[in-house]
C-alpha cells in the first residue's frame, strides 16, 4: 500500500503565492505518475498537474503559467507551486499517485487552499 500525506495548505489573499507538498510513503512503483487534484464545493474533482517519474507534467489550462509541479524521485514527494493565485483556485487539493504495472490509483487527505479577494 502506498500513503499520501499533503501539507502546506491555508487562507491567502489573491495574487500571492503558496506551496504545497505531498510526502509518499509505503510500497511506492519505480514508475509512477504523482499529480495534484482539486475539488471546490458543490464541483467534481479535477486534475491540476502530473508528473511522471520522468518529469514530465502535464497542466490543465487555468493553471498554466501560474502553477509548477515538481517531484523528487529520491525522497518520493511531490510539490506545487502556486503563484498569482486567484479565488477560483480555492478548493481542496488532493495529492494523487499511480504507478506500474496495475495503475492503481492512491489519494491523500487532502488540504484547503482558501484565496480571498
Amino acid at each position: 500500500q502506498v500513503q499520501l500525506v499533503e501539507s502546506g495548505g491555508g487562507l491567502v489573499q489573491a495574487g500571492s503565492s503558496l506551496r504545497l507538498s505531498c510526502a509518499a510513503s509505503g510500497s511506492i512503483s519505480s514508475i509512477n505518475v504523482m499529480g495534484w487534484y482539486r475539488q471546490a464545493p458543490g464541483q467534481q474533482r479535477e486534475l491540476v498537474a502530473t508528473i511522471t517519474t520522468g518529469h514530465s507534467t502535464r497542466y490543465t489550462d487555468s493553471v498554466k503559467g501560474r502553477f509548477t509541479i515538481s517531484r523528487d524521485n529520491v525522497k518520493n514527494t511531490a510539490s506545487l507551486q502556486m503563484d498569482s493565485l486567484k479565488p477560483e483556485d480555492t478548493a481542496v487539493y488532493y495529492c494523487n499517485l499511480r504507478g506500474a504495472p496495475n495503475w492503481e490509483d492512491f489519494w491523500g487527505k487532502g488540504t484547503l487552499i482558501t484565496v480571498s479577494s
